[in-house]
């Protein structure tokens, strides 16, 4: 009789057999031993629309005047008009396609498909292997068809091919309505990078950053007290020291942005809050006014005086805070869209999972303008453990909260670009785990980074991203996503004759931003900002037309 196996709850550690044990926090995120977090970056015009916030106050003209003399950007922030920006970043080495988003080699996945052996070695046995087109995907979220029949195991409800039974797809699903999933279209780029090292430069978040999101409360916000934010690194060349990131995992996070502090429980009226804060910067600029010289200019430059511009801002940009955000709330468990009977997340899912709270605080602050940018870390993605139930649970969850973050935009009528990377990938060696969490399919067996890829969805409520070559439409379908780069038949990234992105992850990185300022149509401004990184070929690696 053969063994019951017992799937490991989702946040359950990994502990692999061949892995040292772990040292460093990376070590632990990866395998699940601790919890993920989540960061974000800058805010946007596009949230001003039907802002509560307009009604508050503006800051006094007198504080206005010593806030443009002492050089604070209070002004500047919210202005980027940047469409709002969300990565996962996957701790520890996700299985991306194949299992979840489907490739090809140079023809595409359709024309050009992987061989059965090639597929066996992404975790997908030959009775599974995709071939067509799924007309009842696998969906069981709200107002949406049930039937989970299939037989050729390909489904184009997001515009990018996702294999029909892929967890990524069924959780996407579970919280994306069929309505908003008809706006969203995706590419995936083929690109190795290494297994289980904080080596891998994916965060794009500081480019992003340059390219102009910016936002109304702070720029970057990230789960740890690292240059990046997340799990894996940003680019050297990207980071600039002025946007390291602030910790932001949780609503009260959100909240505590714009804290007051005891000045709301002790004032019941928020004009007596602002004339009060707009009072201490006042007081506090007149100190600042008597205090001697202590400092020798160098060079022609007063330290004395910007050290007091320094005091002045910080004092200034906390009035403003009071001015624009006391008596709003922005706690987004609070937000009827997000959390209880209407909303994406059930009261008790959310109250039940960090994961969910995470994810709720980081989507609330970048789609409704809080910030323009952000990265939700998900630890436990070194999840082969012999077996496959564990990661599909994983892919399930991270599924959830990736479609959680489309339907949230799509209610709030907001454009919305998700990138996913991890870093590094697994293989399989073909045993089937037949469990009910397993669903038939192989075992993940071992690192691989050769199956490596990220890719990324893109949500427009004026309707599905059209693709800058466009794609032959498969039978009742609308056209297919994007493949930049391709696969060999056996499973592995291509890497001779293919784009720069393929074998370096720092190149990776750059293709995103490339494709994130195509979406503005300023794609053309690429090389003034980062370099002549690709020569002449950024068409050809540009996924979509401009959707702004």
């Amino acid at each position: 009789m053969a063994k019951r196996r017992h799937s490991l709850h989702p946040d359950a550690p990994l502990y692999h057999a061949d892995h040292s044990r772990p040292v460093t926090r990376r070590d632990f995120l990866r395998q699940g031993f601790i919890s993920g977090s989540g960061m974000v970056a800058g805010g946007a015009l596009l949230s001003l629309l039907g802002n509560p916030r307009l009604a508050q106050a503006a800051l006094s003209d007198d504080l206005l005047t010593m806030a443009s003399d002492a050089g604070c950007p209070l002004t500047g922030l919210g202005a980027s008009g940047k469409i709002p920006f969300i990565c996962f970043d996957l701790a520890g080495g996700a299985s991306m396609v194949g299992s979840n988003v489907l490739v090809g080699g140079r023809g595409g996945y359709m024309d050009d498909p992987l061989s059965t052996a090639g597929y066996s070695k992404m975790g997908i046995p030959g009775d599974m292997v995709p071939g067509g087109v799924d007309t009842n995907p696998p969906l069981n979220g709200p107002n949406q068809d049930t039937n989970t029949s299939n037989d050729d195991f390909t489904d184009t409800t997001l515009g990018l091919p996702f294999h029909s039974d892929s967890g990524f797809l069924r959780g996407i699903l579970n919280k994306l309505t069929l309505a908003s999933a008809g706006n969203v279209n995706g590419a995936v780029i083929p690109a190795r990078s290494d297994n289980d090292t904080a080596n891998n430069p994916h965060n794009p978040m500081y480019g992003i950053a340059r390219i102009g999101a910016d936002g109304e409360i702070v720029r970057l916000i990230g789960s740890r007290s690292s240059e990046s934010g997340g799990n894996s690194v940003a680019p050297a060349m990207l980071i600039n020291p002025e946007w390291r990131p602030t910790k932001v995992d949780r609503p009260t996070d959100v909240t505590g942005l714009v804290d007051t502090g005891d000045l709301t429980s002790v004032l019941s009226d928020p004009a007596d809050v602002r004339a009060v804060m707009e009072a201490t910067v006042r007081i506090s600029n007149a100190k600042l006014n008597k205090v001697d010289t202590l400092l020798l200019p160098v060079d022609g430059i007063d330290k004395d005086e910007v050290a007091r511009n320094l005091a002045r801002c910080g004092y200034l940009k906390s009035a403003d805070i009071a001015d624009r955000f006391v008596g709003v709330n922005i706690d987004p468990a609070l937000d009827s869209d997000i959390v209880g009977d209407a909303g994406i997340f059930s009261t008790a899912e959310f109250n039940d999972s960090r994961e969910f709270r995470k994810t709720a605080s980081v989507m609330k602050m970048v789609i409704d303008g809080y910030a323009g940018a952000g990265t939700i870390q998900m630890g436990g993605y070194d999840y082969h453990t012999g077996d496959r139930a564990v990661g599909e649970i994983r892919d399930l969850r991270a599924g959830i909260c990736i479609g959680a973050c489309l339907e949230y935009a799509a209610r709030r009528s907001k454009p919305l670009m998700i990138y996913v990377f991890s870093d590094g990938s697994v293989a399989s060696n073909g045993n089937l785990d037949n469990s009910e969490n397993g669903r038939g399919k192989g075992e993940w067996t071992g690192d691989n980074s050769s199956t490596a890829a990220s890719f990324f969805l893109v949500y427009n409520p004026g309707g599905a991203p059209e693709p800058v070559t466009p794609q032959p439409p498969l039978p009742s379908r609308r056209n297919d996503g994007v493949q930049i780069g391709s696969f060999r038949p056996d499973g592995s990234v291509e890497t001779v004759n293919a784009p720069l992105a393929a074998n370096d992850v720092n190149m990776l990185v750059q293709t995103v931003l490339l494709n994130y300022m195509a979406l503005h149509g300023d794609q053309g401004n690429y090389s003034g900002l980062f370099g002549n990184n690709f020569g002449s070929d950024l068409d050809s690696l540009i996924a979509f037309q401009s959707i702004t």
